[in-house]
Formats: structure tokens, sequence, C-alpha cells
């Protein structure tokens, strides 16, 4: 391999990314766009779920029962009905996606020591925040059960019993169990990797398109050289739009950065180079910016944000879907990420992620200066 040969290349392809300064805006503001979008809109958390109340009995005791919905920031009370007709009428318009119904011997029935029946209708037309709401529903019906036997208890004996179990939970890493403070260095991991291949996809494609790629063949311009020296200029692109990303999500989004910063950077400039080097890959065989790009994106955006652990839960896909998720550059990186900046942790824990994204670059590499090579032969 010839330096200068490598050098010249990659001086040639700085220039055409300097004359299109359109496309290099691209490059650089789409990483930021999607992340600010993403970031502020892409959410888990589910609170403030709005809610209606048919309170039939209108007692103190119905009135404390309503009190602990509307004292979490989980629920918002948004009125109260009279009828169900009321109650089918908040739902059906998506005013209340919960509804609580008491009935009128509420509070007569808790002062003769008898269950009171509650009903909670839930919209269940989503099901995964339908079934965290009656979660949260079912949490503050126990804690209510729990106040009203100890103060029966109480009475009888007059003394206070202690809960036969004390339960104190601590959460590491996300005490306030924010989801943006998963979700952005999850994000990144897609939206790099997108991008990566996106640039790298058109430079060969492109030089089919415009005949330049004859020239190329009849210099002494190595297959290797070739690849390696248009890799060199979107490596920087890469690691400047990573350096956005992370300062975007430290000081703008608030995400704890725990761990090490080099890294960091040095498993991002890993997965770029993989990515990058996929691209020219998808690009040497397309021949066509158009299918070149189409193709990047089904291969890069899709499997990572699907199958990278980064939106859902990868223990919970079917056993061969968890199989193909095992050769997704992204989910390594998207693991690497998070226990970098969440847990803090590094390569004593992370090394066989670290490790894939090595052998992953230098594979994908390896089989693109191949295929050059059976081009330009």
């Amino acid at each position: 391999m010839n330096l200068r040969r490598l050098l010249a290349v990659s001086r040639k392809e700085t220039l055409h990314i300097r004359r299109d300064p359109r496309s290099l805006i691209l490059a650089m503001g789409i990483p930021m766009l999607m992340l600010l979008m993403f970031g502020y809109a892409l959410t888990l958390d589910v609170d403030r779920v709005p809610f209606v109340v048919w309170d039939q009995g209108h007692t103190p005791e119905s009135r404390e029962f309503i009190a602990r919905f509307t004292a979490t920031r989980y629920f918002d009370f948004q009125g109260s009905v009279t009828d169900y007709a009321g109650v089918e009428r908040a739902i059906d318009t998506r005013q209340a996606m919960l509804a609580l119904v008491l009935p009128p011997d509420f509070a007569p029935r808790l002062a003769a020591g008898r269950s009171a029946g509650v009903q909670a209708i839930v919209d269940g037309s989503d099901a995964n925040t339908a079934g965290i709401v009656l979660g949260y529903t079912q949490g503050i019906a126990a804690g209510f059960n729990q106040q009203l036997a100890l103060e029966q208890v109480r009475r009888i004996t007059g003394l206070s019993p202690a809960p036969a179990l004390d339960l104190r939970t601590r959460v590491w890493f996300n005490p306030d169990l924010e989801s943006r403070n998963f979700i952005v260095p999850g994000i990144m991991a897609v939206i790099m990797g997108l991008i990566a291949a996106l640039l790298t996809s058109l430079t060969i494609a492109r030089e089919w398109e415009r005949g330049t790629m004859e020239q190329l063949i009849s210099t002494p311009v190595k297959p290797a050289e070739l690849i390696l020296g248009k890799l060199l200029p979107y490596s920087v692109i890469g690691l400047a739009n990573m350096v956005i990303a992370v300062l975007m999500a430290v000081f703008l989004f608030g995400v704890p950065l725990r761990g090490s910063v080099p890294l960091l950077f040095a498993v991002g400039m890993i997965f770029v180079v993989g990515t990058l080097a996929q691209g020219i890959l998808i690009s040497t065989v397309a021949k066509q910016q158009l299918l070149a790009s189409q193709f990047a994106m089904i291969s890069t955006f899709l499997p990572a944000f699907l199958l990278s652990g980064f939106a859902f839960a990868i223990a919970n896909m079917p056993l061969p879907v968890q199989g193909i998720t095992y050769i997704v550059p992204a989910r390594y990186f998207v693991a690497l990420v998070k226990g970098i900046f969440l847990r803090g942790v590094g390569l004593e824990t992370l090394w066989r992620d670290a490790l894939f994204l090595v052998v992953f670059a230098l594979i994908v590499t390896g089989i693109a200066i191949r295929k050059t090579r059976k081009r330009l032969g």
C-alpha cells in the first residue's frame, strides 16, 4: 500500500465534499435534527394520564380515594361525569384514558369493614400504555387498602403495627426513571449508523455514474488505497457528528456521562468506520446512487431501530429474531454507549461488545476491498 496514493484519493474525495456544501450541511444538520426530534418527541414515560370520575356517593372517603390519583404526576384529572354515557363519551373522544366509577355505598361499606367495589375502566387500544396505567391504578388502590387496614387495627388494638415487609427501593444509574436518559444514547447509535452508511453509499456509485471510475481504474491506485482513501474524510465527518451528538446529549438533554470520554469516542469511531465501510460496500455493489441510498437506509436504519435493543427489549423478541440481532452492529454499539453514559463502566465489562465492533469493521472493510478488486480487475 502506498501512503501517497492513499492520501491523494483522500484529498480528491475531500474536494468532492467541499464542492458540494449542501451535502455537507445535510450530513451535519440531519443528525442534529433527528436527535432533537427523537430526544423531545420519543418518550416511554407514561405520566399525566387523563382520567374522569363518576362518584355516586360524594363522601369524604370517596374524595380521599380520588385525591390519591390527583396528587400524583401520573394522572391528570379531567373532571367528573354523571352516568355511564359520560364515561363512554370521555373515553371515545380520548378525553380520558381511565374512568373510575365509585358506587353510592362506597363509604358505608368501608365503615362497616366490608369491601367496596370500585370500577376502573381503561382504554385498551394501546395495550402497553393500558397495562402501565392498570399497574398505577392497582398500586394506588393497594396503598389505600393498606391505610384502611392499619387504621382498623389501630382502632381495635390502639397500636400501630409495623408492616411485615419493609421494602426499600433504590434505582441505580437512572434514579428519576427518565426515559430520555436511555433513549438519547440509543438514538445516537441509530443516527450515526444511518448517516455514515448514507454518506459513503453514494461515493463509488457516483464515480460509476459520472464515468470517473474508469479513470481511477487506469491509475496505479490499488483497491485498498481507494477504499481507505475514501473512508478517511468521511471518518472526520463522522467524528464531528459524534462530538455534536455527545454535546447535545449532555448539555441539551441533560443525560449524565459517567464513563470515559476517550473510550466513548474510540468505540464510536470503530462503529463509524464499520458503517462507512458498509456504505462503500453497498455503493460498490449497487453502482447506482438511488439504489445505493435506498439499500443503505434498509440495511442500517431499520435493523438499528428495531433489532438493537434501543426501542424494544431483545429478550421479549421471538427466539429466531433474537438470533438475528447478534449480527446487527448497532446492538453492540447501543450497549456500549449506554454502558459508558449511564453505568460508567469500561472495557473490563464491555470488551465483548467492543471486540465485535472491531471484527465487524475489519470484515466489512475487507469485503469492500475485495469487491472493489473484482470490479477493478
